[in-house]
């Protein structure tokens, strides 16, 4: 309950800022004659104000409805979050542009009638950007990527750190942060690791045909060397696959089920998983 009083206070500020702004409108709109040129930069600004002020009030009261029916901590969002953020950054962009319209008492509605084909052709132009806008707004309110998903598009594997109205932002295992804009999202092959109930990591490698014994000895070795992972693994979960058979090589995949649906303990098993291959695979050579 002390929780929302703050909250409550903030609200309570925006509906007496409101009704401050309405009235000033219309002591505006009676001094039309007075304020002359003036007069249309001000009705402008004023409805600007008062639009932002509405917007900001119900964008507010949804996010703080959807946060205790979820019980979501104040600083946590999720995909509804940000979808409604990024309906409000869109209205609020829209409210600007009719508010610099009005600067020159030009009637919005009309101006669209009379530039229907410029209209048209801005709305051709700038296709690929709305494009971006749409399926950012479509990611946001779905339930197939979250934020902390980890993740591959494309080519590209990591975990989501925000979702919005142009790209979706990643972080990948080596900590560089991905952009990646929204129409090539929607056109690349999705792959959700988060999704699984149980985690599978699959590790590629190739390795010498005289480097080891046996493959049953090698997949033994691999499995130790995990053995401080233990609690995170799936028993009896490990398996070495043969991809390729060659003169001189083998191509291997090493794989294994993890227990938690953790991006960040994934992530910390898949690159101490990596550097054990390799120690392992070293170690076998030099026997």
């Amino acid at each position: 309950m002390n929780s929302l009083a703050p909250a409550l206070a903030r609200y309570f500020l925006r509906f007496v800022i409101l009704a401050f702004l309405v009235f000033v409108k219309t002591i505006v709109k009676h001094n039309v004659a007075v304020l002359g040129g003036a007069f249309p930069i001000l009705h402008s600004i004023l409805q600007f104000a008062i639009f932002f002020t509405v917007i900001n009030l119900v964008t507010a009261a949804l996010v703080m409805i959807y946060r205790l029916r979820k019980k979501l901590p104040y600083k946590f969002s999720d995909n509804v979050i940000l979808g409604i953020n990024n309906l409000y950054y869109l209205l609020v962009s829209f409210g600007l542009i009719l508010m610099f319209i009005g600067f020159w008492g030009i009637n919005f509605k009309e101006l669209l009638t009379s530039l229907s084909i410029f209209a048209a052709a801005l709305a051709i132009i700038f296709k690929d950007f709305i494009s971006n806008i749409i399926n950012g707004i479509i990611f946001s309110f779905s339930n197939e990527m979250n934020i902390d998903d980890y993740v591959k598009i494309d080519e590209h594997k990591g975990r989501i750190i925000d979702i919005n109205l142009q790209r979706i932002v990643l972080k990948n295992d080596d900590d560089d942060i991905l952009y990646i804009t929204n129409d090539k999202v929607l056109s690349s092959d999705i792959i959700n690791y988060t999704k699984r109930e149980i985690k599978k990591v699959s590790i590629d490698f190739q390795i010498s045909t005289d480097s080891f014994d046996t493959i049953e000895n090698l997949e033994r070795s691999l499995a130790l060397s995990l053995q401080e992972f233990d609690s995170m693994i799936e028993p009896n979960s490990f398996n070495l696959k043969i991809v390729n058979v060659f003169h001189e090589h083998l191509d291997l995949k090493f794989q294994f089920m993890l227990t938690e649906v953790n991006p960040d303990v994934e992530r910390l098993i898949r690159k101490k998983t990596v550097r054990l291959v390799a120690n392992s695979i070293s170690k076998s050579k030099k026997m």
